[in-house]
This record gives C-alpha cells, sequence and structure tokens, in this order.
C-alpha cells in the first residue's frame, strides 16, 4: 500500500515521541511537526482508516504493525542520512532538515548503497 511523504512523516512522529515518552499523543505530534491540532486530527483519522494506527480511549496513539514498519524504515533512513551528512562536514540541524527532504524519495538501492558505505566507514 503507498503512502504519501505526510503520512511516513506522520508515523515517524509517532514513533519517535513513543520511544522517547512512552506515548504519543495529537498535541505532541502537532508541536513536534509545527502544524494545527485539526491538520493532525486529519492525519489520524486517515492513517486509522487505513490501518496504520490505533486510537486509544484515552486518546493516546500507537501504531499498527504495519504503521511500525513504515515508521521504523523511515527513521532508519532520517537517522542514517543525518550521520552521513554530518559525516560529510554539514552542521547537525541542517543534516536532520536536509535528511527528512531525502528520506521519502531515496530509492532502496540508493539507500542500501549509502547504508554499505557508511558501515564501511565506522
Amino acid at each position: 500500500m503507498k503512502i504519501h511523504e505526510s503520512g511516513e512523516d506522520y508515523l515517524e512522529t509517532i514513533l519517535m515521541l513513543c520511544k522517547e515518552n512512552g506515548t504519543a499523543r495529537s498535541v505532541d505530534i502537532a508541536a513536534h511537526l509545527g502544524v494545527t491540532k485539526p491538520s493532525v486530527s486529519f492525519a489520524m483519522k486517515k492513517l486509522r482508516e487505513n490501518g496504520y494506527i490505533l486510537m486509544g480511549d484515552d486518546n493516546r496513539i500507537t501504531l499498527t504493525e504495519t504503521g511500525e514498519a513504515i515508521a521504523g524504515r523511515i527513521l532508519e533512513r532520517h537517522d542514517l542520512l543525518t550521520r552521513m551528512l554530518i559525516m560529510l562536514g554539514v552542521n547537525e540541524e541542517t543534516a536532520r532538515q536536509d535528511a527528512c527532504k531525502i528520506e521519502h524519495d531515496l530509492s532502496d538501492e540508493a539507500f542500501e548503497a549509502i547504508r554499505r558505505h557508511i558501515e564501511m566507514m565506522s
């Protein structure tokens, strides 16, 4: 199933918040992504309808197995690309921002080549 870049960003954010705080809430997602609460509500509705997240009675958001797989893939790309850019001399904040732009469009083949190269350099 194809998911849009914004959906990937939401899933990645949910995973990061769950790892950091043990939970994800709409207000935290909005703050992290710099978007409005209504935007998050709309996105969560779509992600829930597509089977990527579950909403608890307490409004806590959790990832389904499918959602977690997508989020993990994007987060892995983000982290590795950030590391690569920092290794190339890019400052950390710019590296994180640029990695976010690259992570969605990079082919699997190119990502695996970058991963192999980074592993050889480490």
